[in-house]
């Protein structure tokens, strides 16, 4: 219910509920920003922050609760979210890349006056805001000539030339330079005086603490906390992101460490920058992060999806002198990627021409036999206990636990040594990352070595026996074994420090 005239809240949001199947996106959520400041919204990853965003923009209609506006009671989609003068500016910018930025402003709202455009006016107020901003580009740019934060610079003019009420900024700073993002940060303290609001969600927190005035954590799905910038310090708000019940945590058991079979020195490219680090038979080895930091595209790297600018990749000693996913294949890598479906699998293939596909690179015969083939998937069917009557059954048939095990008997057949798992257990039910995680250790009792890449921060704390942790394309910290936490793991990866 909306308190008339009497809310200083220019948004307020109440009990808000987003559900969908076996999961509280948003559970109960209570959110309001004034005009004037900067409220920031923190969390994990699968925290419920975009959701929220999405509510707020008007792309997700909330299953419970209500929205006012200025004190009124609203029902918001997109259009009318644009209408009432709410902006939202997404990590990933959708713009015209080959029209200048008059065009990208004015696109859809052109100035007209008797049919007839006003060129010289939208150009007038586009030079004006630009001019306020500080931006030296030219408004005859094109969008793809400039850089990330140019981009987004755009994008908040065109807040304030149509004259928005409520901007909201995901993870603004995400692509941008140091540089960049500073400039950013100075940009959103002078605009917030005109009486703009601001939601800010970032996983950096010297950026919440730069801009912010207020700043509510969100924790699956669920508000844990909202405070003042002024009376909360980075310990406090870490342990708000990261607190957890004890039964989200697994255990495992730990082996003796062998020889390096991987060693990377300096790797830069892919996004990635001046990364070395080492992994080990017996080990797995964790990389943590927030979504952006570099993880997923240095796996790529590693694997020969992409090329190094410099550095050094040695494989058992050797170093790496071509990079190719094929060469990676047999120079003993298997990677499983995070999207098994898209970047994984042939779904509308069978079991076994899916176990046998990354193998190929390895064949040495010119023709490959049917029933051979059929015979490879119908062993690992059995050994992974793969739910198919047999192997001729095709993939987009099988549950995503079971689709995991058919991308991992792919890469068993190619009798691997370096095992990456990307995103090992997402989009998978508890009993299947059970088996997913007892085939882990069973790898590493046969000496194999593993990289884990993983959002999921218990299992990250339960899984691995070291910890590295990226940010912006770097490799900000290492964590042993005994210094492994939520609130280490975090610190790092939001750019506080160990406590």
């Amino acid at each position: 219910m909306c308190a008339e005239h009497t809310d200083d809240a220019l948004l307020r949001l109440e009990d808000i509920w987003k559900v969908y199947p076996g999961v509280n996106a948003l559970a109960g959520i209570h959110f309001d920003v004034r005009p004037g400041e900067v409220h920031c919204i923190c969390g994990e990853n699968g925290a419920g922050k975009s959701t929220l965003i999405k509510v707020i923009s008007g792309a997700h209609r909330p299953d419970r609760g209500s929205v006012c506006f200025e004190g009124y009671p609203v029902t918001l989609d997109p259009k009318s979210a644009v209408n009432l003068g709410i902006h939202t500016i997404y990590q990933e910018l959708n713009y015209y890349r080959y029209l200048d930025v008059i065009e990208n402003i004015f696109s859809g709202m052109e100035v007209t006056k008797w049919c007839v455009m006003q060129k010289k006016q939208m150009r007038r107020m586009t030079e004006e805001v630009l001019g306020r901003l500080g931006c030296a580009f030219s408004p005859d740019a094109l969008m793809h000539e400039l850089s990330s934060g140019e981009q987004k610079l755009v994008e908040i003019a065109k807040a304030m030339i149509f004259k928005r009420k409520l901007l909201i900024l995901d993870e603004p700073t995400a692509s941008l330079s140091s540089s960049e993002t500073g400039r950013l940060l100075g940009i959103i303290n002078e605009i917030k005086k005109t009486g703009l609001g601001i939601i800010y969600i970032s996983h950096h927190l010297d950026e919440i603490f730069t801009v912010g005035d207020r700043v509510t954590v969100l924790r699956d799905g669920k508000k844990i906390s909202e405070h003042k910038i002024s009376s909360i310090d980075e310990p406090r708000l870490i342990r708000d992101m990261v607190g957890r019940d004890a039964s989200a945590f697994y255990t495992r058991e730990y082996y003796e460490r062998g020889d390096v079979v991987l060693e990377a020195s300096g790797l830069t490219g892919n996004g990635v920058k001046n990364v070395s680090f080492s992994l080990r038979r017996g080990e797995i080895l964790g990389f943590a992060g927030m979504v952006g930091s570099g993880r997923s595209e240095l796996m790529t790297l590693i694997f020969g999806g992409a090329q190094p600018e410099c550095g050094t990749l040695k494989l058992f000693g050797k170093e790496v002198e071509r990079f190719s996913p094929q060469n990676a294949i047999r120079g003993k890598i298997c990677y499983i990627t995070e999207d098994r479906q898209r970047t994984g699998l042939f779904l509308q293939h069978t079991i076994a021409r899916n176990t046998i596909i990354a193998n190929l690179v390895n064949a040495k015969e010119l023709f490959r036999s049917p029933d051979k083939d059929t015979a490879e998937g119908d062993l690992y069917v059995q050994k992974l206990g793969i739910r198919a009557e047999n192997s001729e059954v095709r993939v987009v048939n099988l549950s995503g636990g079971n689709q995991q095990k058919v991308v991992l008997a792919k890469w068993f057949l190619t009798e691997g040594e370096i095992y990456i798992f990307d995103e090992p257990t997402r989009g998978i039910d508890v009993g299947a990352k059970q088996e997913i995680y007892a085939i882990m250790l069973q790898l590493l009792r046969d000496g194999k070595a593993i990289i884990m890449v993983s959002s999921d921060m218990p299992e990250v704390v339960s899984m691995s026996d070291r910890v590295a942790v990226m940010r912006r394309g770097e490799l900000v910290g290492s964590l042993d074994r005994h210094e492994i936490s939520e609130e280490n793991i975090l610190a790092y990866s939001i750019g506080g420090t160990l406590h």
